[in-house]
């Protein structure tokens, strides 16, 4: 008589639930990942959020995992060089191999071009003409322009330099350009001029308020500008346009480019805590910090 057969236990693998830290790639689910590469992110995510090195406590509270969890993390991240423990303190900070690739990241990034990705939903959001401007040889230039359907157009095109005084484009170049570099050295010699040409020029007859006269006036408008954080303009550039600009920064918090939305003041809430206002800005501070800008605690 044959040898009775031992039956085989099924086993099944294990589910998401019990083995979080498998990889469920074959699943089927394109969504799929490894959780505890996201897990151990997060530590990541708050040494580059911390003003400074951090103790295990700290870092793993910050984190929102145990210290004896994070600490298994952080034992893998330094022999990566993501990162490092200070022997003396034991505090624990970003390495070497992070500083490597945020130096990559920023070189690759094209700021225009992600700001003109931005464009369409800021548009959606604000229903009004948009541009993108850069410093250039000249001043701040416009470099890109996404009209609104059904809006009242503007004389302006595509690689014109935007006066300093006069524009909130201008304003918003000459309040939050640094005095340091090439560029900020210029601000003060073109507003000089600037004030001078305009003296000079015969009356139009036009409408157009709130244009800076002197010195002073010049310094009570870039404050104003400064401190609302955006550059605006109603009646000064064009009579019956409006409009704003905020500035973009990049890594070394120099400004790196203007958003700017522009209307006829018919359509355009051009008060301060308007919503164009408010979208606007909103899209410049993600765009800044998509660049590596920090604000100032």
């Amino acid at each position: 008589m044959p040898a009775a057969k031992t039956p085989i236990k099924q086993t099944s693998p294990a589910s998401p639930s019990t083995a979080p830290d498998a990889d469920h790639a074959e699943n089927g689910d394109p969504r799929a990942g490894i959780q505890s590469v996201e897990v151990g992110f997060e530590l990541l995510s708050a040494l580059s959020d911390a003003p400074g090195a951090l103790m295990l406590r700290d870092l793993a509270a910050a984190a929102g995992m145990s210290a004896a969890k994070a600490h298994r993390y952080l034992v893998s991240f330094q022999r990566m060089g993501l990162v490092m423990q200070d022997p003396v303190s034991t505090r624990y900070d970003l390495g070497p191999a992070a500083l490597r690739l945020g130096l990559a990241s920023l070189s690759r990034i094209d700021a225009v071009k992600l700001a003109r990705e931005r464009l369409p939903q800021l548009l959606a959001e604000t229903g009004h003409t948009l541009a993108i401007a850069v410093w250039g040889n000249q001043g701040p230039t416009m470099v890109h322009w996404l009209e609104a359907p059904q809006t009242v157009p503007v004389t302006l095109r595509l690689g014109d330099v935007m006066p300093l005084l006069t524009s909130a484009t201008g304003r918003c170049f000459a309040a939050f350009t640094g005095p340091e570099g090439r560029d900020g050295q210029r601000i003060a010699p073109m507003i000089r001029d600037e004030l001078a040409r305009m003296k000079k020029l015969p009356p139009t007859g036009l409408p157009l308020v709130d244009v800076p006269q002197n010195q002073h006036d010049v310094q009570a408008v870039l404050a104003e500008t400064r401190q609302h954080g955006l550059g605006r303009v109603v009646h000064s550039l064009l009579p019956g346009v409006g409009g704003f600009c905020a500035p973009v920064f990049d890594a070394q918090g120099r400004l790196a480019m203007g958003l700017v939305v522009l209307g006829s003041v018919a359509t355009l809430d051009t008060r301060w805590d308007s919503a164009p206002a408010g979208a606007l800005l909103r899209c410049a501070r993600q765009l800044s910090a998509d660049l590596g800008h920090r604000l100032a605690a």
